[in-house]
């Protein structure tokens, strides 16, 4: 009986998840509660909720937030948040959480729950079916006291802590070291040796992760190619126009023409994963990387090794009109420059750091695999290789393009899948939502086209 109270996973904030893993794991949508969740009750958003939001939907997220409480107060606390949201919910009761679906277009298994209550939040999510993620309510410094409601909580969660098979339903998705935003500044940005020592802390726990993850990752480089083409790609490396820096562009096309060389020719078996980082290694002016274009916080600014994004994007897209499957990706804005020609989706967006912030994907055929990646006459060239052809072909499709202004700010927004067919037939088999995009734009906003800015607001639904 207890077992329709008990959430999915854990964990300490809505800070404290892992919004990535989550995505990974082919779930699209999020249902937010917002008091004691979000912020302690009645409390408007923060510069700390609105900033994660933002962060969520650069996923692909689509959000909603199904609160008990009356449409004004949401309307209150949505004034920087761009969501669907759903009023007098009536949770725990089924029609909320089955119409946040329906409004975000999207399968309930699709779809967690994320909330500070076991009766109303997770109980909910339960008869519906939907994974739930319970998080630690938010209550007001120094008060100890909890109220009967609560104590009963804490009675149902010590049973389910107790039954191991229904904790950490989603493969345990609480970060390994909570990052709460505070107001106050970090050391890292205080000092440039602590934000050092933050980083290479974090490099040396992607070492000794994989050190025990027992992970086949592929070393081999091959001079001689496969003989079949899966797919290929080819971009300019140095780009030109309004506000694009030469300089950064000269040195980015050294950095990546050192990076292929660690690249090109590598077979990946079956079973194998590539892992951009471990190929690649740090960067460093030793082996002759020179400052180039880097996103940090929103901002395009000179970093050493900057463009190798761009080497890992065409790794991206290649392995996307492929059967392969990534393991982890990170985006950025996919609106880092103004369309010349025609719009190419995914053109941008894969973000790298080292050695925590990679690229992997995995053979998941039952066939070798070889990417080649080199630079020619002023283009970046990628082709994925295989023994032989597979059955399936893949192309990108994007649908709804267009920008829309959010308070002082612009954003790409489109719909990108990933379409499969049938080699022999050509018939589409599969239609799937790869990125719901939401990117700011980091390009001077007076080059977006008039004609593509809407002024359309995001859909909200009310109580019948």
């Amino acid at each position: 009986m207890l077992k329709q109270f008990y959430p999915y996973e854990y964990a300490e904030s809505v800070f404290a998840i892992d919004y990535e893993k989550l995505w990974q794991m082919g779930y699209r949508g999020l249902l937010f509660d917002i008091d004691n969740t979000l912020v302690h009750h009645g409390d408007d958003s923060t510069p700390e909720i609105d900033a994660l939001f933002r962060e969520i939907q650069a996923i692909g997220f689509k959000t909603l937030l199904l609160s008990n409480n009356e449409e004004k107060r949401i309307n209150r606390f949505m004034q920087n948040i761009t969501s669907y949201y759903i009023h007098d919910a009536e949770k725990p009761k089924p029609w909320g959480y089955l119409k946040a679906a329906e409004i975000m277009e999207l399968d309930k298994n699709q779809c967690v729950v994320i909330g500070d209550q076991v009766f109303t939040d997770v109980f909910g999510a339960n008869r519906v079916g939907m994974a739930s993620i319970l998080v630690r309510f938010i209550r007001l410094p120094g008060l100890k006291k909890l109220g009967k409601r609560r104590r009963a909580e804490q009675a149902v969660l010590l049973t389910w802590r107790l039954r191991r098979r229904y904790t950490q339903r989603l493969g345990g998705i609480q970060k390994k070291t909570e990052t709460v935003p505070k107001a106050r500044r970090h050391f890292s940005d205080i000092n440039p040796l602590f934000y050092k020592i933050a980083t290479q802390k974090e490099t040396l726990r992607r070492h000794l992760q994989d050190l025990t993850s027992h992970e086949a990752f592929a070393t081999e480089l091959r001079s001689e190619r496969l003989p079949n083409i899966v797919s290929e790609h080819h971009s300019k490396v140095i780009k030109t126009g309004p506000g694009i820096d030469p300089v950064l562009q000269e040195n980015k096309a050294v950095n990546i023409r050192l990076a292929c060389e660690k690249l090109d020719g590598l077979v990946i078996r079956p079973g194998e994963t590539f892992s951009f980082w471990r190929l690649v290694g740090n960067v460093t002016e030793k082996k002759g990387y020179k400052a180039g274009r880097v996103i940090e916080k929103n901002a395009i600014i000179p970093g050493l090794g900057g463009g190798l994004c761009n080497l890992a994007n065409t790794i991206n897209l290649l392995v996307l009109h492929s059967p392969l499957a990534v393991t982890e990706f990170h985006k950025h804005s996919d609106a880092l420059a103004c369309d010349v020609d025609h719009r190419k989706p995914l053109a941008a967006g894969t973000s790298i750091f080292y050695n925590y912030v990679d690229y992997r994907f995995k053979n998941t055929s039952d066939q070798n695999v070889q990417l080649c990646v080199w630079v020619a006459n002023g283009q970046l060239y990628g082709e994925l290789r295989s023994e032989r052809a597979f059955p399936w072909t893949y192309a990108l499709s994007e649908e709804d393009h267009h920008f829309r202004r959010e308070g002082d700010k612009f954003y790409r927004i489109s719909k990108i899948y990933k379409d499969t067919y049938d080699r022999n037939s050509c018939k589409l088999c599969s239609h799937e939502l790869i990125w719901d995009n939401h990117s700011e734009v980091l390009f001077p906003t007076e080059l977006i086209p008039p004609e593509m800015i809407r002024d359309d607001q995001m859909a909200v639904v009310k109580k019948f």
